[in-house]
């Protein structure tokens, strides 16, 4: 069951409650797991130092976090540091999402399965945040990561969520969840979309972007190469690999659960009538269902949660559902529980 967690202070003490809330995840699953043996192998390499550095140059308060959650975790820092780089370093990081995008006329509605590392079932939760600087934001939260990476809504009246994308050119830059997490500080989708063209990039993520009392919703695409920003016109879907003309020359990886709820959920998509709920928890390609619950999943993920994220002109009302056809976990509005 997700758990519900509040979250205030400075950004070490909110990082030191973050760990509290998955220390013991990571200690009885995550350090034992395959997925932190990959990514610790870049223990004390160039790249990670370089990553560390411009965290600490460009966004020192995300490095606090950072330093918070591994204090509360009871990991070192560097450790921490390295599994918040885990999609920068290594590109089959268990990570992926769907998202089901609909530019309707009172406001963009932003339908989001949160698909994720089956080990951590029962470990994750909404925290609702209250930084002592910065605005206030509510995130979907996993173990041992900072938020911003997942799905959120701000006291700006943002709303994001996040697929993966698995570049396999990757370059010394800021880590892509440094990057997304300093995205929930920003107070307008362009100043958002200024902070990932204005710096360098070590990875990539598909991004929604919609904001209270605007009508706009876009679909961001960015890596170490580009940034690419379009506003969805019409019902569109995407399944955490690159899709955009301007960025598909850039190598990555498509895993075939990713290929396959691409294509199955365009196919599903009808005009702005269809129920977004539906198609993310459609399972009638059973070896590779867009709702994600295989034990053996074929790139060993699950899904999570669900949020239905409804941007309006005066407030951000979204749910968050634990499975289909069960009643919403949560009920929030902006960034705080309705």
């Amino acid at each position: 069951m997700l758990k519900l967690i509040e979250l205030s202070g400075s950004p070490f003490q909110i990082g030191q409650a973050l760990g509290r809330f998955g220390a013991e995840a990571a200690h009885s699953y995550l350090i034992e797991s395959p997925s932190w043996d990959s990514v610790m192998a870049w223990r004390g390499s160039a790249a990670a130092k370089a990553m560390a550095d411009l965290t600490e140059r460009y966004f020192p308060e995300v490095r606090q976090e950072l330093l918070g959650l591994a204090d509360g975790l009871q990991l070192p820092p560097d450790d921490v540091f390295l599994w918040n780089c885990r999609g920068d370093l290594w590109s089959m990081a268990p990570d992926g999402c769907t998202t089901v995008q609909l530019p309707l006329t009172g406001g963009p509605r932003i339908t989001h399965n949160e698909d994720g590392d089956p080990g951590f079932h029962g470990h994750c939760g909404i925290g609702l945040f209250a930084p002592d600087n910065g605005p206030g934001f509510a995130s979907f939260i996993y173990p041992a990561s900072i938020p911003g990476h997942t799905f959120a809504v701000t006291q700006a009246g943002l709303a994001m969520t996040v697929n993966n994308l698995r570049s396999r050119q990757v370059a010394i830059g800021l880590p892509r969840m440094v990057l997304t997490r300093a995205l929930l500080n920003q107070s307008s989708i362009q100043d958002a979309l200024g902070v990932l063209r204005g710096m360098s990039r070590a990875g990539g993520f598909h991004l929604s972007l919609a904001q209270r009392g605007r009508t706009e919703l876009y679909s961001v695409e960015f890596n170490a190469m580009g940034v690419s920003a379009q506003a969805v016109q019409r019902a569109a879907l995407h399944a955490n690999h690159v899709i955009h003309a301007g960025m598909a020359g850039f190598p990555q990886v498509v895993t075939e659960s990713s290929r396959h709820r691409q294509q199955h959920g365009e196919m599903l998509l009808d005009g702005l009538h269809t129920d977004p709920l539906a198609v993310l928890a459609n399972q009638s390609d059973r070896e590779f269902p867009i709702y994600r619950d295989a034990p053996r999943d074929s790139d060993n993920e699950n899904t999570m949660a669900t949020a239905d994220i409804h941007v309006g002109p005066d407030r951000v009302d979204w749910q968050v559902y634990e499975r289909p056809g069960q009643a919403a976990r949560f009920t929030l509005a902006d960034a705080a529980l309705a």
